[in-house]
């Protein structure tokens, strides 16, 4: 486990997946991440790569031939090592393996970066090309946040603030998790969208064509708040294990196939490239306020 600290944040990381496992607010002696209660959802903070969401037959189609691929990839299932590590910063690195080429057969690394500055979390995923040819993937975020933040809240406190008031549209999942070509507007307040218990019965909410680049989980309560900034990603899923209390901010650079026939990979939606010799970055933050 690896441990970033200053005077306002104490985060840990674990190896596998190199996932978050906590980020506890000092000052006010909070634990903002869900803490992957197995009876629940077993997960923090999962990283997604080199896929975000489910493909068809869990199968990639790359070069004419097809590859397994489970759900979101197997990043989140695979041991990064720790390649450097100070008080505040943190590198995690994946590198091609025989595991790996099976499934996703390019020559790769796969970085995810931690570095703590005062309250905010930034978090950047660098894919690092060392093929002869371009790399085709996705890459994406799905941390867990507790809600409530404290035991004399509820649930229904709280609510999701976007940074533009804007109609929210989200783009319906099949129940077996592909995209079935519907929308559906999602009712709002302003700017606000109202935790429910219920909200998410029909799996996440995604979005695909969001104004805002910036969320903030709040409470009508107290003026405690999670704040996610994507500039980079420009798909949104919010989602929770319905009566779960937990809601999951998750920036996106992919999203899941939708129905139909298989594409290749070079054709799948929102679907990222990386050059021969070339370093893709992306990166988004958490701001505890």
């Amino acid at each position: 486990m690896t441990t970033l600290e200053n005077d306002y944040l104490r985060v840990s990381v674990r190896s596998k997946g190199a996932e978050l496992t906590s980020i506890f607010h000092k000052p006010g002696g909070i634990e903002h991440l869900w803490q992957a209660d197995p009876n629940v959802w077993p997960w923090h903070a999962p990283n997604l790569f080199p896929v975000v969401g489910g493909c068809l037959n869990n199968q990639l189609l790359i070069d004419g031939k097809t590859h397994p691929m489970e759900r979101h990839g197997f990043a989140r299932h695979t041991t990064f090592e720790t390649t450097e590590s100070t008080t505040t910063h943190a590198v995690f690195s994946l590198h091609a393996s025989d595991t790996t080429r099976a499934a996703f057969p390019y020559e790769f690394t796969f970085q995810i970066i931690y570095e703590l500055e005062g309250p905010h979390l930034s978090i950047t995923y660098r894919v690092v090309n060392n093929d002869e040819q371009g790399i085709f993937f996705s890459v994406g975020a799905h941390p867990a946040f507790a809600v409530p933040f404290n035991a004399d809240d509820t649930y229904e406190d709280y609510y999701i603030e976007f940074d533009q008031a804007e109609p929210l549209e989200t783009h319906m999942l099949s129940s077996a998790g592909y995209f079935s070509g519907q929308t559906k507007a999602i009712p709002t307040e302003g700017n606000k969208l109202r935790l429910t218990r219920h909200l998410f019965d029909q799996d996440a909410l995604v979005f695909k064509d969001l104004v805002s680049r910036r969320v903030s989980i709040r409470s009508a309560k107290n003026s405690h708040a999670v704040t996610v900034d994507y500039p980079e990603f420009p798909y949104l899923g919010i989602w929770a294990k319905p009566g779960a209390s937990f809601v999951c901010i998750e920036p996106w650079l992919g999203c899941a196939d939708s129905e139909g026939e298989q594409k290749p990979i070079d054709q799948k939606e929102a679907i990222q490239y990386v050059k021969e010799g070339d370093v893709f970055e992306a990166t988004f933050s958490i701001k505890i306020e």
